[in-house]
């Protein structure tokens, strides 16, 4: 839940919400429809939400992070349409069951680490701040950054700083940390970026040596790509027709993630070659809605975030009387 306008909540760290008024645009279509803001930040896309719709229009939100929540309870208490559910947006189903809707008109997710989050050295995201190494965005959950460090294996280490940070010295990097932690406990996000800074053997220009093991732990410790793969295809089922699925990624796993699952849908059902199929059994529910969208030169001047955001939209073709007789 990365974030491009200022978020108009009492944070004492600013969240700015990338691709703010373009993803919304986008999502709402139905003044009175129900939509999802998957993860509420701030809630600056929350509020221009509730902005563009109507007396009978609802908003659920979601979010792991408590600040947030505490947050989204102030909004609540201001405006009816709104309501929020603390957890992950993976938990779309169970929400949404608790309210009744068995559809929805709109989803949108902005996903990774909020700007609140990294700018909090008491939260462990971010090496350029000194705190301890935590990196939950839900505290309640188990275990923290450090706490994993601690007993993770040397090969399972490597794995999760391949596999989520594409870093191609995980192995010295995981080598190294599990030296050093037979020496003293790694507990500080200052005491990792400069563990990683000593195994890496090659700098990259304007890129900290420690970017990718960073974000390779925070993934992992907070199931962010198994949650979206769940909440994809949890959204994608309960999107009602005409209804629009929203995303906004910040690195390429993700993008890659989300990419796939919308081109996929778009595409319609894989039947095997040469088995006699009628058009109603090939065509797709799903269209994708323009290309990929990212921040113009403007946003990103602004905030430097933006320029590593991509958007793109998914909607279930809303079927006319005849195609739907006919199918």
């Amino acid at each position: 839940m990365m974030a491009g306008a200022d978020d108009r909540g009492a944070s004492a760290f600013p969240h700015r919400s990338v691709l703010l008024d373009a993803s919304v645009e986008a999502l709402v279509r139905k003044p009175d429809g129900r939509y999802i803001d998957g993860t509420f930040g701030r809630g600056g896309h929350s509020r221009l939400i509730l902005g563009r719709l109507g007396a009978q229009g609802r908003l659920l939100a979601f979010d792991k992070d408590p600040d947030a929540i505490r947050e989204a309870e102030a909004l609540a208490a201001e405006d009816a349409r709104f309501s929020w559910f603390h957890g992950s947006f993976a938990e779309i189903a169970l929400a949404m069951a608790r309210r009744g809707w068995a559809s929805v008109d709109g989803v949108l997710l902005d996903l990774g680490v909020s700007s609140p989050q990294l700018d909090d050295p008491a939260r462990g995201f971010s090496f350029m701040r000194d705190g301890p190494l935590d990196m939950r965005m839900d505290p309640r959950q188990s275990p923290s950054a450090a706490e994993w460090l601690a007993t993770a294996e040397e090969q399972d280490i490597a794995d999760v700083i391949w596999r989520y940070g594409e870093e191609k010295f995980s192995r010295r990097i995981a080598r190294l940390l599990v030296e050093r932690r037979q020496e003293a406990p790694i507990e500080t996000t200052r005491q990792l970026a400069e563990l990683v800074s000593e195994a890496v053997p090659r700098k990259e220009r304007h890129k900290h040596p420690a970017t990718r093991t960073f974000q390779a732990i925070r993934i992992f410790i907070n199931r962010e790509l198994e949650d979206l793969e769940v909440c994809l295809r949890a959204a994608a089922e309960r999107l009602a027709p005409g209804g629009r699925l929203v995303v906004i990624s910040f690195h390429s796993l993700e993008d890659r993630l989300v990419k796939r699952f919308m081109r996929d849908l778009a595409r319609g059902p894989k039947l095997p070659r040469g088995v006699p199929v009628t058009a109603d059994q090939e065509r797709s529910d799903f269209r994708l809605v323009g290309r990929a969208n990212r921040a113009d030169e403007h946003e990103v001047n602004e905030n430097i975030r933006a320029r590593s955001a991509v958007m793109r939209v998914l909607e279930r073709i809303e079927r006319t009387d005849s195609e739907q007789g006919s199918a």
